[in-house]
């Protein structure tokens, strides 16, 4: 088990930036595939990127595709998720997640980080 702490979030005008971190505990990180899913107000979570345990394989979902940027630092236990050219319709809770493997669900989760982007 993994423990998650985001960071990084907050308001930004639509067409700004914002990077969010993901710090990890344990010495196990550099294992793991990291995610980052998003829930807007009453909507279901949903999946946004994903990156395999070396950083090689990135993916995307297909609103984000272009205008995101997952990366990660194993010496850092940190997986970041650079967000550029903003919408309003980005606005939603961001969390990061762990899994074993990037074609396994991830199980462990932080407790997210809000990001509210204004027209």
């Amino acid at each position: 088990q993994v423990q998650l702490v985001e960071s990084g979030g907050g308001l930004v005008q639509a067409g700004g930036s914002l990077r969010l971190s993901c710090t990890a505990s344990g010495r196990t990180f550099s294992t793991y595939a990291m995610w980052w899913f998003r829930q807007a107000p009453g909507k279901e979570r949903a999946w946004v990127a994903s990156i395999t345990p070396n950083g090689a394989g990135k993916t995307y979902s297909v609103p984000v595709k272009g205008r995101f940027t997952i990366s990660r630092d194993n010496a850092k236990n940190t997986v970041y998720l650079q967000m550029n050219t903003l919408k309003p319709e980005d606005t939603a809770l961001y969390f990061c997640a762990a899994s074993q493997s990037a074609t396994t669900m991830p199980k462990d989760w932080g407790q997210g980080t809000q990001v509210t982007v204004s027209s």
